[in-house]
């Protein structure tokens, strides 16, 4: 779990970079996980994922339905470039000082990954099913089955690693409202304090003057009462 102080607004020249700590955090893992498996799915559709029975044709390994293939490569494509994206966005949301920019690029992430998850759980329920419909005799000495399978099977685990960056992310939105507003209850305290030491109102109609007994007075702002007989000279015997 990450410190509390990561979610408020940074401080120019506090941030220092640690690949090592980068690595081992969950997020980057799942992130290095999901770019890993969207390159395995459009990889293995784009090599082995057509055959030609026959003609110059190609068609697609499951049950030569080719929205099916246009599917998986389209999903992984799109996951592979976001992992990249995000990754970096990682890298650099340390030094983000803008509590709002962090509040966005959280809340992209999260609707991101979320959308991402139901993506690859769509394709993991088509792409399951076309293959399933696939007889022995559309694919001779089976061709291209493995890279289907394994297609079939990292979609599975995209949905898993996908699902795990958005509790991640809503973890994180939900972090950086509760901090920020205890860093800025904070701020209206002493605001307040400063107030009523100056007295201003308070709640209820009230007002609290308070006085600093080691406030000295300006000079010069008392007034002199001279008595005119007091300046008379004495009279002389």
């Amino acid at each position: 779990m990450e410190p509390v102080g990561s979610f408020l607004p940074g401080k120019t020249g506090t941030s220092h970079f640690d690949p090592v700590a980068f690595v081992k955090r969950p997020r980057t893992i799942l992130r290095l996980l999901c770019w890993v498996f969207s390159m395995v799915v459009f990889s293995c559709i784009v090599n082995e994922g057509y055959m030609n029975i026959g003609s110059e044709r190609l068609l697609c390994v499951f049950n030569k339905n080719a929205d099916a293939c246009n599917y998986g490569v389209t999903v992984g494509v799109v996951c592979f470039l976001g992992s990249v994206c995000f990754l970096v966005v990682d890298i650099y949301f340390p030094t983000i000082h803008s509590v709002r920019l962090r509040r966005r690029a959280t809340l992209i992430d999260m609707v991101f990954s979320a959308l991402a998850s139901f993506l690859w759980f769509v394709g993991f329920c088509f792409l399951a099913n076309q293959w399933q419909q696939t007889t022995e005799e559309e694919l001779p000495l089976a061709q291209g089955s493995d890279a289907a399978r394994a297609t079939v099977a990292f979609c599975f685990f995209s949905i898993l690693t996908w699902a795990g960056l958005t509790a991640l992310a809503l973890q994180t939105f939900i972090n950086l409202f509760q901090n920020f507003s205890l860093f800025t209850d904070q701020l209206d305290d002493n605001a307040g304090y400063r107030d009523n030491a100056r007295g201003a109102p308070v709640a209820n109609g009230v007002t609290v003057v308070t006085t600093n007994p080691y406030q000295q007075a300006p000079p010069f702002s008392e007034t002199l009462s001279l008595d005119p007989s007091a300046l008379t000279p004495a009279p002389v015997f």
